[in-house]
C-alpha cells in the first residue's frame, strides 16, 4: 500500500506525571461527562429548572453509568477475564478500555432515578435535558480507542484508514477502518439530530431520550458490523448488532407510544422552581397588602385626631362666648 495519507495512532496511551499515570482513554471519558452535564444544565434551565440539578444528578448517575458500563462488558466478554490463562483481576481495570453503552446507560439510569427521585424531579424530564450531551459525551468517549488502539474494522486502503502500530493483545499492524472515528462523528450528528427535533417538535416525556437511543442504534448497527475484534455472534450477527436492533425497536415503540398518552411537554420540570417564586410573590402581596392596612390605620388615626382638635375649638369658641354674654 502506498502511504499517501492516513490517521496515525498514538505511541502511547498514558503519560507519566511521577508516579502518577495519566491516561488518554481516561481523559476522554472525564471531558465527555463534563461536556454532558455542562449542556444537560443550559437544557435543563431552559426547560424551567434549576442550574446544579443536573450535576447533583449526575453525581448519582455517572457512578452508576460507570460499574453498568463495566459489568456490560465483562459479562458478554467473560473469556478475557475467566478463561483459562487469564488473570480476573483484569477485570477492574477499567483504564485498559472496555465499557458498554448499553450497559452504561441502563445502570446510569437507575442511579438518575435516585437522584431525581431525591429531588422530586421526574426522570423523563431529567434524561430529555441530558439526551444530546450524552452523544457528544460518546463521540468524545471514543478517542479513548484511539488512544488504546482498539476497536477498529476491516482493512482498508482509504486515505483516512488508521494505522495500528501495537502487537499486544493479538493485534496484527496493518491499516484498518476507523471504527471509533466513525462512531464519534455519528454520535456528534445525534446530538444534533436531537437538538434540532426537540426545538421543532417540542418533544416531552422521555421522548428526546428515545430518540437519542433510537438514532444512535442505527449508527451502532452498521457500525458494529464493520469491526473485527472477537465478539459473540448469534444467528450470524455479533451480539451488539442483535442488542441494538432490539433497543432501537423499544425506542421508537416508546416515542410512538408516549406521543399519543402523553403529548407536549412536561409543563413543570422542576416544582421547587415554581413553587418558590410563588411563595416569594405571596409572601410580597402579603407585605404590601399589610403595609396598606397600617398606612389605612395610621390615616383613620390622623382624621380623628384632627376631628377631635376640631371639636375642642368648637367647645372653646361656645364657652368663650357665654362669658362675654
Amino acid at each position: 500500500m502506498e502511504e499517501i495519507a492516513y490517521i496515525p495512532s498514538p505511541s502511547r496511551g498514558v503519560i507519566h506525571l511521577g508516579p502518577i499515570p495519566l491516561r488518554g482513554y481516561a481523559f476522554c471519558i472525564i471531558i465527555g461527562v463534563f461536556v454532558a452535564v455542562w449542556l444537560g444544565n443550559k437544557r435543563w434551565i431552559a426547560r424551567g429548572g434549576r442550574a446544579g440539578t443536573v450535576a447533583d444528578i449526575a453525581v448519582w448517575a455517572v457512578p452508576f453509568g460507570l460499574v453498568g458500563g463495566r459489568l456490560y462488558h465483562v459479562i458478554t466478554d467473560y473469556e478475557l477475564y475467566f478463561s483459562a490463562g487469564r488473570d480476573w483481576v483484569d477485570a477492574f481495570k477499567v483504564w485498559q478500555g472496555g465499557l458498554g453503552i448499553w450497559g452504561a446507560i441502563a445502570l446510569g439510569a437507575v442511579g438518575a432515578w435516585i437522584g431525581c427521585r431525591r429531588r422530586g424531579i421526574p426522570l423523563p424530564a431529567y434524561a430529555d435535558a441530558i439526551a444530546p450531551g450524552i452523544a457528544f459525551a460518546q463521540a468524545i468517549g471514543r478517542w479513548g480507542n484511539w488512544f488504546n488502539q482498539e476497536l477498529y474494522g476491516r482493512e482498508t486502503h482509504v486515505p483516512w484508514a488508521l494505522h495500528i502500530t501495537s502487537s499486544e493483545g493479538g493485534r496484527i499492524p496493518g491499516y484498518y477502518h476507523p471504527t471509533f472515528l466513525y462512531e464519534s462523528l455519528w454520535c456528534v450528528g445525534v446530538g444534533f439530530l436531537v437538538i434540532w427535533a426537540d426545538r421543532r417538535f417540542k418533544l416531552g416525556h422521555g421522548r428526546a431520550f428515545a430518540l437519542y437511543v433510537a438514532a444512535y442504534c442505527v449508527g451502532r448497527g452498521w457500525i458494529e458490523y464493520m469491526r473485527v475484534d472477537d465478539a459473540h455472534h448469534i444467528l450470524g450477527l455479533r451480539l451488539n448488532d442483535w442488542t441494538a436492533l432490539i433497543v432501537f425497536l423499544l425506542a421508537v415503540l416508546y416515542i410512538v407510544l408516549s406521543a399519543k398518552k402523553r403529548p407536549g411537554r412536561e409543563p413543570v420540570v422542576e416544582p421547587g422552581v415554581i413553587d418558590g417564586e410563588a411563595e416569594a410573590d405571596g409572601d410580597g402581596d402579603g407585605d404590601a397588602e399589610a403595609a396598606g392596612t397600617h398606612a389605612d390605620v395610621a390615616d383613620a388615626d390622623a382624621d380623628a385626631d384632627v376631628e377631635d382638635d376640631a371639636a375642642d375649638e368648637v367647645k372653646d369658641e361656645a364657652g368663650s362666648g357665654t362669658k362675654k354674654s
